[in-house]
């Protein structure tokens, strides 16, 4: 089923054999026990990345422009931070502005979302002959796995979606490439059957052991051991199984987050990050406005400013939030232009994000637009800008190298640097 975007991207599938073999793909030696989960150091540096997908509008969220040609029906209304203003549309995110840090002066440089995403998460321009990794794999690798049992770099999509992305690692391996959720939920199939005991299971896996280690000795290769390997590692993610069951919430939790599928999904990212997964990406879609981008907004930013204001509440009061960092971005802004179907189109000149937790400098504003939003006045960042922030929030040294076949290739772009005014 493909997604509601007004440009219809196309999701992944997921299936159980896919999950094992991305499960053996990602190659995380020695999963933690649910006690060592459960006791995760809150030192540990994590990453949560919420996408708006279809490129949410920065005049309805983070940069209103109101009573101008551009700016459309809506107020800007105070926040916890006196003369930093938002859209009425976030009065939850609103009373949190002191928590969060404002860029409002990005660019992006392209207006197609798959190429806009790419940029977005990787940091860099294309350049032929050459895929860098997104940032959830080179937070699953340089974070490392911590206490979690479960893979290192996880993305929930929403309903509709599902599947391995697969690719979003490049050079950095198979190891910590995304395991995607479909609406939050591994395959049904994965887990034991309610009928097969426990006994015959554990009977049935060490037959099949038996027999692998037999194969593996007479043609022993990193795809039979990263084959075998999988199935254990299936194991594991069986025994944390609790962690995807958000039935197990109060409530009263189930309430602050929404009972929608957004307000789901970051439930279960919190309880990911929770269970120490160094890299969370949550996906909510439909911001692609090329029609009623008021109407749209209302209501996709209805169902997100309740739970994300939620999450970093949660976030808090667990003492999580210093080592989490939360971003959330789009693969592009909006356009000032409001076309003749009263809607917004693609626009990457001059938009903004937003960041808190980790390293960020909560009530900071970095970069301004000029006052239809039509074009960045002060301190213009690029994506490489945002990843070099990203990195060193979280206590990485953005400078280094990694070095494929023995070539060195900067972690993030040589040609940007940190955006020193939100890091703490």
């Amino acid at each position: 089923m493909p997604c509601q975007y007004a440009c219809h991207t196309a999701p992944h599938a997921v299936s159980r054999r896919g999950l094992l073999g991305a499960t053996a793909a990602l190659g995380l030696g020695g999963f933690a026990s649910a006690g060592a989960a459960s006791e995760l150091k809150k030192s540990q540096k994590r990453v949560l990345v919420i996408f708006l997908a279809g490129g949410v509008s920065q005049l309805e969220t983070w940069d209103p422009k109101p009573n101008t040609e551009t700016g459309g029906p809506f107020k800007a209304i105070q926040t916890s931070v006196p003369g930093t203003r938002i859209s009425e549309l976030l009065p939850h995110a609103a009373k949190r502005i002191h928590k969060l840090a404002l860029v409002r002066s990005l660019n992006s440089v392209s207006d197609d979302h798959g190429i806009g995403e790419k940029i977005m998460l990787t940091g860099r321009r294309l350049e032929p002959g050459i895929e860098y990794p997104h940032i959830g794999a080179v937070a699953a690798k340089l974070l490392g796995g911590g206490a979690s049992a479960l893979p290192g770099n996880i993305q929930i999509l929403p309903r509709g979606g599902s599947g391995f992305g697969g690719r979003d690692a490049t050079f950095l391996g198979p190891k910590v490439a995304a395991v995607s959720l479909g609406d939050g939920k591994p395959p049904a199939d994965l887990f034991r059957p309610k009928d097969l005991a426990g006994d015959a299971d554990a009977a049935r896996e060490a037959f099949r052991r038996k027999l692998n280690d037999r194969f593996a000795r007479s043609r022993k290769s990193a795809a039979t051991d990263a084959y075998t390997e999988s199935y254990a590692q299936a194991e594991r993610v069986v025994r944390q199984a609790d962690v995807f069951d958000i039935e197990k919430e109060s409530p009263k939790v189930a309430d602050r987050y929404g009972r929608h599928d957004f307000g789901r999904h970051l439930l279960l990212a919190r309880r990911l990050l929770e269970a120490g997964v160094s890299y969370v990406k949550v996906s909510h879609s439909n911001y692609d406005t090329h029609h009623e981008n008021f109407d749209f907004h209302i209501e996709q930013l209805g169902e997100f400013d309740r739970p994300f204001a939620a999450l970093l509440d949660d976030l808090s009061d667990r003492g999580m939030l210093e080592s989490t960092l939360v971003v959330v971005m789009s693969e592009m802004g909006r356009t000032p232009r409001i076309n003749d179907r009263y809607g917004r189109d693609h626009w990457s000149k001059a938009w903004s994000v937003a960041l808190a937790g980790a390293g960020v400098k909560g009530g900071a504003v970095v970069g301004k637009t000029n006052a239809t939003g039509t074009a960045v006045a002060d301190r213009e960042v690029s994506s490489g800008h945002l990843f070099h922030t990203y990195l060193r929030a979280v206590g990485l040294d953005s400078t280094k190298n990694f070095y494929p076949n023995d070539r060195p290739v900067p972690v993030a772009d040589p040609k940007a640097s940190a955006i020193e005014e939100i890091l703490a």
